[in-house]
């Protein structure tokens, strides 16, 4: 009986040679990836900020680290699906151009809380001050700890201009004037990390939203 010669490249060889098959799984799902992932870099939706979204304050930004450092993006998303329910619940869906000015991103992957891409405003300051002291003075049923060391923690600025540096290398439009202000915005106003948290989640898609108002009632007219 004659013998089959197997080919080297084979569908037999390589399930045989787990060492093969693994090289040639990351091969195949990298060039997936990079033939999804490189596009966006060049398109326009995502490279080109959606109207209403600025750059953010210093107050702001300082707030945002705070925001991370906390671990709140753990248990809350920034990105509401296109989606009826979403939409119905949360607002508009989001899109790319939301987050231009984002490094890194919060979209986020968990909702242990509701999604934050549009709270901004739907809220007062002293709601979202009792909210972050004591979660279930507002909502009985929050399982969100809570964080009064916020209220007397004095906010730190010292880094606030080397922040706005790397966002600048980013791709953030920052000018020399504007982060040479910085640090005069915030230092000696008795900030406290609360205040800049507060400040950051009161900015959320407050932006976007305005400016689809004014679209909209510039279309009517």
């Amino acid at each position: 009986m004659s013998e089959k010669k197997s080919k080297f490249f084979s569908h037999e060889t390589i399930e045989k040679n787990v060492g093969l098959m693994i090289i040639l799984s990351i091969l195949v799902v990298s060039f997936a990836g990079l033939v999804q992932i490189v596009p966006l870099f060049f398109q326009h939706s995502t490279t080109t900020p959606t109207p209403g979204v600025e750059p953010y304050e210093p107050l702001r930004l300082l707030g945002r680290d705070i925001y991370i450092r906390e671990g709140c993006v753990g248990c809350h998303s920034q990105q509401i699906r296109a989606l009826r329910a979403e939409v119905q619940r949360y607002g508009e869906f989001s899109v790319a151009g939301e987050s231009v000015y984002d490094h890194p991103f919060l979209w986020g992957s968990k909702r242990t809380g509701p999604d934050l891409a549009r709270v901004g405003e739907r809220y007062s300051d002293e709601w979202h001050r009792i909210h972050l002291r004591n979660p279930r003075a507002v909502v009985p049923e929050s399982n969100m700890p809570a964080y009064p060391w916020l209220q007397n923690t004095a906010l730190d600025t010292s880094e606030l201009q080397s922040r706005m540096n790397a966002l600048r290398f980013l791709g953030v439009p920052y000018t020399e004037e504007q982060i040479a202000a910085a640090p005069a915005q915030v230092d000696g106003q008795g900030y406290t990390e609360e205040d800049a948290l507060v400040a950051y989640l009161q900015g959320l898609g407050v932006g976007v939203r305005d400016a689809r108002e004014q679209a909209a009632q510039a279309a009517q007219q």
